[in-house]
């Protein structure tokens, strides 16, 4: 049985990207989907969610984009981190913006 995945453009460029930097196809459709569903959940809410740091740590996160919470710590207009190649959140846990490269998303909740 053949699985048919669709995706709209910025996730197409979210896989090419993570296809660039990883070498795997297959991961980059996979990781730019949960970085799909994680954006969904970051603004709807709470959202939990594993990523590796740049230092190779592992990071478990509870993050929101959603205007009601992040609203109050946002201070100007700045470059979104999408045009960076990764993805923002307000970490509720140390009440600062944070983000994280799409390649090293692990798992989302």
């Amino acid at each position: 049985m053949e699985t048919m995945v669709i995706v709209n453009g910025m996730t197409a460029h979210r896989a090419n990207v993570i296809f660039a930097r990883t070498g795997s196809a297959a991961m980059g459709v996979v990781k730019a989907q949960m970085i799909d569903l994680l954006k969904e959940k970051l603004r709807n809410g709470v959202a939990h969610f594993i990523f590796i740091k740049k230092n190779g740590e592992i990071r478990e996160a509870f993050g929101t984009t959603n205007a009601a919470v992040a609203t109050k710590y946002t201070n100007g207009n700045g470059c979104s981190r999408e045009y960076f190649k990764t993805t923002a959140y307000f970490d509720i846990e140390k009440g600062e913006w944070r983000s994280f490269r799409w390649e090293s998303i692990v798992k989302v909740f």
